[in-house]
């Protein structure tokens, strides 16, 4: 028997202290093709308010008319010019991802395994079994 199999002998596993390199085995590595895309979202964002900044212009540009008050030009505008704008925000998104398209590159990713006893799956004093200490007659 060694000494790590004789009972009762309490030696706790070597853990690495902390801010020590934990070690780090290569399990696979894989081909990636990376490419850069605009988020359509936010040129869809911009687009709107880029609409609606011309609605407002657009409104103090037109004459005034009895026949529709001020508010009622702006917000038929308005509600033109957001359209108009989250469409062509979208479509100069579209226009930038064909672009970019034609910068895609192959890298190979490597996927590593850490091994090793980390803090969170340490074995606490908590998860050891209780002894017994009670005295049988």
């Amino acid at each position: 028997m060694s000494a790590t199999e004789q009972p009762g002998n309490d030696i706790a596993p070597v853990q690495p202290a902390p801010g020590a390199a934990v070690p780090e085995i290569l399990v696979g590595q894989a081909a990636a093709t990376v490419r850069r895309s605009p988020r359509y979202l936010n040129f869809m964002i911009v687009g709107a308010v880029l609409g609606a900044v011309t609605a407002l212009i657009l409104t103090v540009g037109f004459p005034q008319t009895a026949e529709f008050g001020l508010l009622q030009v702006f917000g038929f505008l308005l509600l033109v010019g957001v359209v108009v704008g989250l469409a062509l925000g979208a479509l100069v998104a579209i226009v930038i991802d064909r672009f970019t398209v034609r910068s895609v590159q192959t890298v190979v990713v490597d996927r590593l395994g850490v091994y090793g006893v980390s803090e969170t799956n340490a074995p606490s004093e908590a998860d050891d079994p209780p002894t017994s200490s009670a005295n049988t007659l």
